[in-house]
Formats: C-alpha cells, sequence, structure tokens
C-alpha cells in the first residue's frame, strides 16, 4: 500500500477559538470548503465529539477521482487538538493543532495515510505526485475558504 506522510499549516489574522469553531464542526465543511463533496455524520460522539464518526468525500480541484472515508474521532482538546482515525479509501491517522500567538492563528494538520483501493495501489507507482498534488492543492484552497469563512486574511497556506 503506498502511504503517504502530510503536513499542511495555515496561517491566519483572527483568535483561535474562531478557526475551531470552523473546523471542529466537519458536517459544515462543504457549506465553505469547496474541495469537500460531503459530510454525514454516521455516529454522534460526546458533547466534544469524542466518539462521533463522519463520512467525508473530498474532491481536489482539478484532479479526476473523488476520495470517501470514515472518519472516527479519538481526542478532542478543544481549542487546541482534535485528532483521529480514518477507514476506507484512506487508512491512518489525522490531527488538527491550532495555536495562537500574537492575533495570528497557526493551524496543522497532520496527514499519515496509507491508500487501500486496488486502483489506488496499482497506479501509485505512477500517481504519487498527482496525489500528492491533490492533496496539496485541496488544503491550500481550504486555507483560503476558511480566511474567506472567517473574513479574515490568510497569511500562509502550504
Amino acid at each position: 500500500m503506498g502511504s503517504y506522510r502530510f503536513l499542511t499549516t495555515w496561517l491566519l489574522e483572527c483568535p483561535r477559538q474562531d478557526a475551531w469553531e470552523a473546523l471542529a464542526d466537519c458536517r459544515d465543511w462543504p457549506r465553505w470548503w469547496r474541495g469537500v463533496e460531503e459530510v454525514t455524520e454516521l455516529r454522534a460522539g460526546d458533547q466534544r465529539r469524542v466518539g462521533s464518526a463522519y463520512r467525508v468525500t473530498w474532491r481536489a480541484p482539478a484532479v479526476p477521482y473523488r476520495v470517501r472515508f470514515d472518519f472516527h474521532v479519538d481526542e478532542v482538546d478543544e481549542p487546541a487538538l482534535m485528532a483521529g482515525t480514518a477507514h476506507g479509501a484512506l487508512q491512518g491517522t489525522g490531527t488538527w493543532r491550532l495555536f495562537e500567538q500574537g492575533g495570528v492563528c497557526a493551524v496543522t494538520f497532520l496527514w499519515e495515510v496509507r491508500t487501500s483501493r486496488v486502483w489506488m495501489r496499482a497506479l501509485e507507482p505512477v500517481a504519487r505526485p498527482l496525489f500528492r498534488a491533490g492533496h496539496d492543492r485541496l488544503m491550500r484552497g481550504g486555507g483560503r475558504d476558511l480566511s474567506r469563512l472567517l473574513g479574515v486574511r490568510l497569511l500562509a497556506a502550504g
């Protein structure tokens, strides 16, 4: 299976709590994040969302494939950390971390996954650059879309 490790960082001129509220409610992502086509809640968790599960469908701009997987929320420490595990087309872990200093919120997302679909594994030797580019484009767009939603300046997205 192809394994991938992505680290995304967004710097936004906003309070950390504002970014947290937008990111913590992933059911709302399709409304503001253009790369997210659909989010369905499979199971409600506790009041912090620990134990919740979602089916998420992503499509990176200009990339001819969709990726759907289930994501289970394992850990939440508001407004600093959300982490969980993915099952389906991608398997692995994802961790959002949010920091604030001097009026700037730094959002990081560490995504460590491997592909599980036969077609993805078969194409991985030649399509790896396409998969990486699709992920990077999707995440840069997410930073822009989040800044637009919050009405704040995006200082960096990479």
